[in-house]
C-alpha cells in the first residue's frame, strides 16, 4: 500500500538560528529541525536530504553551516546532507572534496539565484569538480539551458532541477540527452493541476525525486499519493528513485 511506504525526502532545509536562516513567522513558519522532524515522521519520511537555509539564503557563512550539517548528519539517522558550494569561495571546494567521500552526504547544492552568480560564468568549473567524484548536482537559478548543456557535457553526473512547476522544466528533463536530469517535486509548485502528472507522461517516472523544500511534508506527500498516476509511478518517487540515485536503502 502507498500509504506504508516510507518515502525520502529528496530536498528539504532546517532553520537553526544561524545569521541567515529564512524568515519565519513565530507559530506560523517553523522550519526548526525538531519541526522538521516532527512533520517527517507524521507523514512517513524516513530520510531527508538538507541543507540549511542559511548556507543557501546568503553565501557569507557556507563553510560553517556545512561544518554544522555534517556533524547533524553524524549524530541523525535519518538525515543526510548536501554539500554547499559556492564557486568564488575557495574553502567550500576544499570542504567539499572531504564531505563528499563521506557516506552521509548525497552531492553538491548550487543556489546561483540566491548566491548571485550565473551557470554560464561557473557551470563548467562546477561540473569538472564535480566529476572527478561522479556525484549528483542540486541546482536552483542560475540558468536552466545551462542546465541542460552541462548535462548533456557531462554524462557522469546526476543533475536535479528542483521544484517542477513549468513544462520548461519538463522539457529541461526530457531533453537531457542521457537522462541524466531530474525533477523534484519540492516547494509550491506541486500545486497546479496536472505538473506531477505531465512529468510522469513526458519524463517518466523514474525520473522525478520526492521533496518537501519544508512546505508541510503531509501536503507533499499527498500530492503524490492522490496524483493520477499508477502506484508504481508514485512509489518511484516517493522512495525507489532516490534509492537507485542515491545507493541507499
Amino acid at each position: 500500500m502507498i500509504h506504508d511506504l516510507f518515502a525520502i525526502d529528496a530536498h528539504t532545509h532546517i532553520n537553526h538560528g544561524a545569521p541567515h536562516d529564512s524568515e519565519t513567522v513565530e507559530n506560523i513558519t517553523d522550519a526548526s529541525l525538531e519541526h522538521i522532524l516532527e512533520m517527517a515522521r507524521a507523514a512517513k519520511i524516513d530520510k531527508m536530504f538538507c541543507s540549511t537555509f542559511s548556507s543557501v539564503c546568503a553565501n557569507t557563512e557556507i563553510p560553517e553551516e556545512n561544518e554544522y550539517l555534517e556533524r547533524l548528519c553524524e549524530s541523525l539517522d535519518c538525515m543526510y546532507q548536501w554539500v554547499v558550494i559556492d564557486p568564488r569561495i575557495k574553502e567550500t571546494f576544499s570542504q567539499a572534496e572531504r564531505i563528499l567521500k563521506k557516506p552521509k552526504c548525497v552531492g553538491i547544492k548550487l543556489h546561483p539565484g540566491l548566491h548571485k552568480y550565473t551557470l554560464k560564468e561557473y557551470g563548467d568549473i562546477l561540473a569538472d569538480f564535480a566529476d572527478c567524484f561522479e556525484t549528483t548536482l542540486l541546482i536552483h537559478g542560475g540558468g536552466d539551458e545551462e542546465l541542460l548543456r552541462l548535462a548533456n557535457e557531462h554524462r557522469h553526473l546526476n543533475f536535479i532541477l528542483p521544484h517542477v512547476a513549468t513544462d520548461r522544466d519538463v522539457e529541461i528533463c526530457a531533453l537531457s540527452k542521457h537522462g541524466n536530469v531530474y525533477l523534484d517535486t519540492s516547494g509550491i509548485g506541486s500545486v497546479r493541476n496536472n505538473v506531477i502528472e505531465y512529468a510522469v507522461k513526458r519524463c517518466g517516472s523514474e525520473r522525478i525525486l520526492f521533496g518537501t523544500d519544508t512546505y508541510a511534508a503531509g501536503f507533499q506527500r499527498g500530492r503524490i499519493e492522490y496524483a493520477m498516476i499508477s502506484d508504481k509511478d508514485k512509489e518511484n518517487i516517493l522512495r525507489y528513485n532516490a534509492e537507485r540515485l542515491f545507493g541507499i536503502s
